[in-house]
């Protein structure tokens, strides 16, 4: 186990992030982001000034001191290259490394558009598509294929600077969509998923998810539609900059990256003819972690779910964990009681998650952590699956507990949620529970199961490589809960 130091400087902000890894994954054990501008030191002035440079050296060896407190083995920090702009970049960069021992590599287009798709690979299961990444000086483009980036553009326009100009909407869309003419793959463009990347993006996307009463509060791989975004540029155009500020959960940069960003976005989604597009919250520090780490990261995302989940169980198991063995059985379950339970293979996911995930409560409290699990599952940043497949594993894991079934609490996502779905989650929370009491003695006694169907009762018939009394036992708790959802009585020998 090793903890890790990223430290990421740019023109808007510099960013520390601690990493704990172990096995070629990690955690983050804390985050901390200062923000600034310095727009006129690189871009009018190409200077950094006096002031800049005492105010940057000031945060850096505050976060030298976290650095310290947290054990830190490595530090790695790197730079958008904008700094280049400022042509004494090397003689700050100096008195950085001599005050605070940060060595800041500077990163080319390459690097950015690497670190982004690595990120972004880790947080949407796609094979291939387009990453649309606006940041605040410069726009991405990338187009990538069998988990490789095979070719980008770039516009020089984000939405700091395309915002600074003080035009209006429809001026800065022009200034887009001029550019957006000469990018080769926006002329070759065929109908693929399109990714969102950036402050804008997620900005744009808390907006509209407030403006349709979403229910779910999570960013990422919400599918954002071209009528949404249409919807936040009319509610953009009734307030100003001070109001855009008050809108909670925006960024620091809520009233820049909106207006900005809009006009990139609205412009894009008209050169495109896309109906929707996945936020994404990925970003560019990310991928220096995970590019940092041990495995091929095409290993990793060849089961993006798998990984996700095996990146939460790393850190979360204690003692003689069973999550994996819990997946096992609850699997086999819904296998072997198919003509019992009727439903589809699409509900396997949510139920891995469930299963994976069934004892996440407890980090909360123990008693009826079924119930605690749901606000844990849904906000675990599971990867590899849809915002309805985590909303449908966290009401399975909380059903554990079927006295946890809330039809009140299952109305708020009444637009997202059918009543197959709602049926659904009942009878994989009870498989669940199953599955963790035929798994209690914790030591894989039971490999296998078998199920014979006579009328309304069943007979599980156990495999096992020594004495199941207590998993049986603890089993036959689940009884009533399997009878009540499944309407047959069963009995495990």
């Amino acid at each position: 186990m090793e903890n890790i130091a990223y430290i990421q400087l740019d023109e808007t902000k510099v960013k520390l992030m601690i990493v704990q890894t172990r096995n070629g994954r990690y955690r983050i054990l804390e985050e901390v982001e200062n923000n600034y501008d310095l727009t006129n030191d690189l871009v009018k002035d190409c200077l950094f000034s006096p002031k800049s440079k005492t105010d940057l050296l000031k945060i850096l060896n505050i976060y030298r001191y976290t650095i310290e407190t947290f054990g830190v083995e490595k530090m790695i920090a790197v730079c958008s290259n904008i700094i280049v702009k400022a042509r004494n970049y090397r003689g700050f960069l100096d008195e950085v490394y001599t005050n605070t021992g940060m060595n800041f590599i500077i990163m080319s287009d390459e690097d950015h558009i690497k670190n982004t798709y690595l990120s972004c690979m880790a947080k949407i299961d796609a094979s291939k598509g387009f990453i649309v990444d606006i940041e605040s000086y410069t726009t991405y483009i990338m187009k990538f294929n069998r988990r490789n980036v095979v070719e980008y553009n770039t516009i020089p326009y984000g939405y700091s600077n395309l915002t600074n100009g003080n035009m209006s909407l429809v001026d800065m869309m022009a200034a887009v969509k001029k550019e957006l003419k000469k990018c080769s793959l926006i002329k070759n463009y065929e109908e693929d998923c399109v990714v969102g990347v950036g402050e804008s993006f997620i900005d744009i996307a808390k907006i509209a998810k407030k403006l349709v009463r979403y229910p779910i509060d999570v960013d990422n791989n919400y599918e954002m539609s071209n009528d949404q975004v249409a919807k936040v540029a009319e509610f953009a155009r009734d307030i100003d900059a001070q109001k855009v500020k008050k809108i909670k959960g925006l960024g620091t940069n809520g009233a820049q990256s909106l207006a900005g960003g809009l006009a990139i976005m609205l412009s894009i989604y008209d050169a495109l003819k896309v109906a929707s597009v996945s936020v994404s919250t990925a970003n560019n520090l990310e991928g220096v972690v995970l590019s940092n780490l041990s495995g091929a990261a095409n290993e990793k995302y060849s089961d993006l779910l798998q990984n996700s989940l095996d990146n939460y169980y790393e850190f979360k198991r204690e003692g003689l964990a069973i999550n994996a063995n819990v997946y096992e059985m609850a699997l086999l379950l819904f296998k072997q009681l198919k003509v019992v339970h009727k439903l589809p293979r699409a509900y396997v996911k949510p139920l891995k998650i469930a299963a994976y995930m069934f004892d996440c409560g407890k980090f909360i409290n123990f008693e009826n952590y079924q119930k605690h699990s749901f606000y844990a599952v849904l906000n675990s940043n599971i990867a590899g699956a849809t915002q309805k497949e985590l909303l449908l594993a966290a009401f399975a894991c909380t059903c554990q507990n079927l006295d946890n079934f809330n039809l009140t609490e299952v109305m708020k996502y009444k637009d997202i949620l059918t009543d197959e779905d709602v049926d659904a989650v009942r009878k994989l929370g009870v498989l669940v529970n199953l599955a963790v009491n035929l798994n209690a003695s914790r030591k894989n006694v039971i490999t296998d199961i078998v199920c014979d169907i006579l009328g309304d009762s069943m007979i599980m018939k156990t495999i096992v490589t020594s004495d199941p009394s207590f998993e049986i036992m603890q089993s036959m708790k689940v009884l009533d809960d399997f009878k009540k959802t499944f309407k047959k009585s069963l009995q495990i020998i």
